[in-house]
């Protein structure tokens, strides 16, 4: 195979019900809630060539798609990742569309191709190029250098590979030696990019279960990197390449799914659906023209077989008058067609040929037919080589498959009996997890976190704390907390529901403050008092309040020592009944504190 890469609105309801019925079943049907947000299941490629098709298309679909691939980069050499997108796109600054992409909430995963395998000056293949400098420990830490260097810099999301001329530059006499070389490569750049918190995709051609007997190309060892990677993505296309037949069949592409999901979790796997189809010329009647444009070579039965872009298919056969049939076999449509080319021979006689020709594609009903594939298997979603090339209509398939299969939303809450507490204070937590129409989720795990001035949200990890939610769908826990903090709830989504997250409640702290008030002092006399504060720490603000004054600050204050004592002298200078009292101005950490007003008799 050569992999192309490198080179009807009314019934659309019932056609979908008899498409995905056999993959969704009717108790996922009816679970899925009208309000609920469709499943994102949709993710694709976005090259460097088609920006201003493919980027709107990815951006029309939020509800669709968590991420995309950009198609941008190449390897060319262990230290250099050539940039194909900026020479193409001189006007749009690479910048601003990673920026589109990113601010669509998207995840952002940039495939690199090999471009090692071709001799820049000569333009022929070198075979093993990759897999030697896999083999080279200096070159091989090279390449992963230079991808994180990218990752890093573009502040992407993680990296895809596919890196195809293992499979079609390489013979298949070196699969055996590259598959060692390329398992090791993809375990070391998975601990590298994992380590700066980033994702590894790896992009191959169909792998298939060796008990069948049909290994397919499996010197890409899924299972292997299986636990090392973080998407696989299926190219499930080029089936029919030199003859005229389908672009994926859906029994190959069940197949190669089956064969995934067995090897790697199901929720790394993409299917790879192709956004386009062939158009193979089966037979010339006449002689076809040399001039103006020469179709000897080109208008042949042995000729390579035309591109048909899905969003033209329909077009190209009401043109020529063919009916499109969809072959359910296949999950795929075809349609033939006649075609005359007029012009004129060498020598400037006139001339005439007919060729007849056959189409093959996959249009809204197979995209819901593969998308069926996600629901059957518990997939990561479906990736389509290229975004923008569909038709409309499968845009509205997919959508409604990944509608029916809708995870719950989950509802949180979390509520404190107090916002406001004193150092050492117990609190008590209320927390629930439900679906929007108030049914609980029982049994499901949950994890309390918690944010300061100085740390980021984290888990919070003790043996007293919940670890799942209760048969009602609540949790309730006691917690002391020392400086102001955030709390929130987050349950572990699934298959079936989302991930939930609560409103963060605010848990203000106010620290400890005792003292030794005078119950009488003499006008004019200093006085010395002297306290702690809790937590203990050194250069805490400690001031006097009389409540009348109006700035505390104007009156006596003192700091803290490191044991949190503190003495605090102060006089008055007149005589009768005064009210006192002790503060702590608020900062990032501690809510404002102050003790109880006393009275003191000034004789």
């Amino acid at each position: 195979m050569v992999d192309f890469r490198r080179g009807f609105s009314a019934a659309l309801v019932s056609i979908l019900l008899i498409v995905i019925a056999p993959f969704l079943g009717s108790s996922l049907a009816q679970r899925a809630q009208a309000d609920n947000p469709p499943r994102k299941i949709l993710s694709g490629w976005i090259p460097y060539y088609s920006i201003k098709t493919s980027l709107p298309a990815a951006l029309a679909n939020p509800d669709l798609i968590s991420e995309v691939t950009p198609f941008w980069y190449t390897l060319k050499d262990a230290k250099t990742i050539q940039d194909n997108y900026t020479p193409a796109n001189p006007n749009l600054p690479i910048a601003g569309t990673i920026a589109q992409l990113q601010n669509a909430g998207y995840l952002v995963m940039p495939t690199i191709t090999d471009g090692t395998s071709t001799d820049p000056k000569t333009g022929k293949s070198i075979q093993l190029s990759l897999s030697n400098m896999l083999a080279n420990p200096s070159t091989e830490s090279s390449i992963i250098t230079a991808i994180l260097t990218l990752v890093t810099t573009n502040k992407y999301d993680g990296i895809d590979l596919d890196w195809e001329s293992f499979a079609y530059v390489d013979p298949i006499s070196t699969w055996s030696t590259t598959q060692s070389r390329w398992v090791t490569f993809i375990q070391d750049l998975a601990t590298a990019l994992h380590a700066q918190g980033k994702l590894l995709s790896v992009t191959t051609p169909p792998l298939f279960d060796p008990a069948t007997g049909k290994k397919g190309y499996y010197l890409y060892a899924w299972s292997q990197i299986g636990n090392a990677i973080d998407r696989l993505r299926i190219m499930a296309y080029d089936y029919s390449t030199a003859t005229p037949g389908p672009i994926g069949p859906i029994t190959w592409t069940e197949d190669a799914v089956k064969y995934a999901v067995s090897v790697v979790p199901a929720s790394k796997v993409f299917v790879g659906i192709p956004g386009y189809g062939r158009d193979w010329v089966t037979k010339v009647d006449g002689t076809c023209p040399s001039l103006p444009i020469n179709y000897l070579k080109s208008v042949m039965p042995s000729a390579s077989a035309a591109t048909v872009v899905m969003h033209d298919a329909a077009n190209l056969a009401l043109t020529y008058g063919a009916a499109p049939t969809y072959i359910a076999k296949y999950g795929e449509s075809t349609f033939s067609y006649q075609k005359v080319y007029n012009g004129t021979t060498a020598d400037g006689s006139l001339t005439t040929c007919t060729a007849t020709r056959t189409v093959w594609y996959q249009d809204s009903q197979g995209f819901a037919l593969r998308a069926g594939l996600v629901a059957k298997y518990h997939l990561a979603g479906i990736a389509e080589w290229t975004m923008g090339m569909e038709d409309p209509s499968a845009i509205t398939a997919i959508r409604a498959v990944a509608v029916s299969i809708a995870p719950d939303p989950v509802v949180a809450n979390l509520q404190a009996n107090t916002n406001l507490a004193l150092v050492g204070d117990v609190l008590t937590i209320k927390s629930s997890v439900a679906k929007k129409d108030t049914t609980a989720f029982s049994g499901i795990p949950v994890q309390i976190e918690t944010k300061t001035a100085t740390s980021d949200w984290a888990a919070l990890s003790s043996p007293i704390l919940p670890k799942v939610s209760a048969v009602d769908g609540t949790l309730s826990f006691t917690l002391v907390v020392g400086e102001n903090t955030q709390l929130r709830v987050r349950s572990a989504g699934s298959w079936d529901r989302l991930e939930g997250l609560s409103t963060p409640v605010s848990i203000n702290v106010a620290r400890a403050i005792s003292w030794n008030p005078p119950t009488s002092i003499r006008s004019g006399v200093v006085y010395s008092v002297s306290g702690e504060v809790q937590p203990h720490l050194a250069g805490i603000t400690v001031q006097l309040d009389d409540g009348v004054s109006g700035h505390a600050e104007s009156l006596p204050q003192t700091k803290t020592a490191a044991d949190g004592t503190f003495t605090l002298s102060f006089s008055a200078a007149t005589r009768g009944v005064r009210s006192y009292r002790l503060l702590i101005p608020a900062d990032l950490t501690f809510a404002a504190s102050s003790t109880d007003f006393v009275k003191v008799l000034v004789r």
